[in-house]
């Protein structure tokens, strides 16, 4: 039988969700991570295709803070993520792709970038494919999953995009659930392209591997997704709508369609034999980027039971505000606890962040 019972529970298992139980569990909390979805990362996707793979949602990671820099460097310790490149090319007003001058190394998942979850996911107790459809203080907390489970903590964090959060906190304080409604996104549309494997000695020709297309009326990024991989076999692509493109044509009926015309686009631009695609996937994200993203790295409800909502819209809208949250949002659960429970007291967060294996 599957233990219900937790000092902390933790519902998403993203970059946030992921970085905030790993600090908790360390610190010797007992934790659970839940998630609605089979598998870990959130936007950190990897989609399997033939014989290769490809990440549709984020692309690549690339540092700006110390901290963040020391996670990298520990996947890089264990060949989870390597230096993908340090040139990210820009499609200018003309339609051009131009080189610009060296930039800051950029890393990717040699396996895919859904491998950084599953590293940081490593000693954790997981309750995945599980919905939680509504909390309820009594007690502590009981979180009411879509399968019928009810697991009980002392604790909740929600990191999971706000609008999604304002729906399980629906019975919490209105004021707070406003807070959370005010939150807006910029959506995007993904198009996963894999090519013959003739096509390869094809791709090796380009001088780019990832193109951002700041002017474009559709497209917001071109990648050879394949040149992540150490010795790519079958090369893959990942074509990234705009916000004002996914806008138009999120709820389209026939995605496929709409993929083909981002698809399409690209090879305008760029190759045209991108348009020969063998396999094309496509993926809508609702939720892609904060527009809005308020300053904190967590927004804490006034409840006598601690409860936390962060992700990557608290202090920003990249993955590394999202790890950053989370470690933050750790520390707010390690203080409130301890202050309610003497015996929490001796309870120490690590000072840097590090995952055991």
């Amino acid at each position: 039988m599957l233990d219900s019972q937790f000092d902390i529970a933790i519902v998403g298992a993203g970059m946030a969700g992921l970085s905030c139980a790993q600090s908790l569990q360390q610190a010797g909390y007992k934790v659970v991570v839940i998630d609605k979805s089979r598998g870990l990362g959130g936007r950190m996707a990897t989609r399997r295709l033939q014989r290769t793979h490809a990440d549709h949602g984020v692309c690549y990671l690339k540092p700006k803070s110390p901290q963040f820099q020391e996670l990298l460097n520990q996947l890089v310790d264990r060949k989870v993520i390597r230096v993908w490149t340090d040139t990210i090319h820009k499609l200018d007003e003309q339609g051009k792709v131009q080189s610009p001058q060296r930039q800051a190394p950029c890393y990717a998942a040699t396996n895919g970038i859904t491998a950084i979850a599953k590293f940081l996911s490593i000693g954790l107790t997981l309750r995945l494919n599980h919905r939680v459809e509504r909390i309820e203080a009594r007690d502590g907390w009981q979180l009411h999953c879509e399968a019928g489970e009810v697991i009980s903590a002392n604790a909740i964090v929600i990191a999971i995009p706000a609008p999604q959060a304002a729906i399980v906190c629906e019975s919490i304080d209105q004021d707070f659930v406003e807070q959370l409604k005010a939150i807006e996104y910029s959506p995007c549309i993904s198009a996963i392209a894999v090519y013959p494997i003739e096509r390869q000695a094809e791709v090796e020709k380009l001088g780019w591997k990832a193109i951002i297309c700041p002017s474009d009326p559709d497209l917001g990024w071109i990648g050879i997704d394949s040149t992540k991989q150490l010795n790519p076999v079958q090369p893959a692509i990942v074509i990234q709508s705009n916000a004002h493109f996914a806008t138009q044509y999120l709820d389209d009926p026939d995605l496929q369609q709409v993929g083909e015309r981002l698809l399409h686009r690209a090879a305008e631009l760029t190759e045209q034999w991108f348009t020969s695609a063998e396999v094309l996937q496509v993926q809508r994200w609702r939720y892609a980027f904060p527009t809005n993203p308020i300053s904190d790295k967590y927004l804490a409800a006034n409840t006598v039971h601690p409860l936390v909502c962060t992700g990557d819209w608290c202090g920003g809208n990249r993955v590394e505000s999202a790890f950053q949250a989370g470690l933050e949002a750790a520390k707010y659960l390690n203080q409130r606890l301890s202050e309610r429970e003497a015996r929490c007291k001796h309870r120490i967060l690590p000072d840097q962040f590090w995952v055991q294996i």
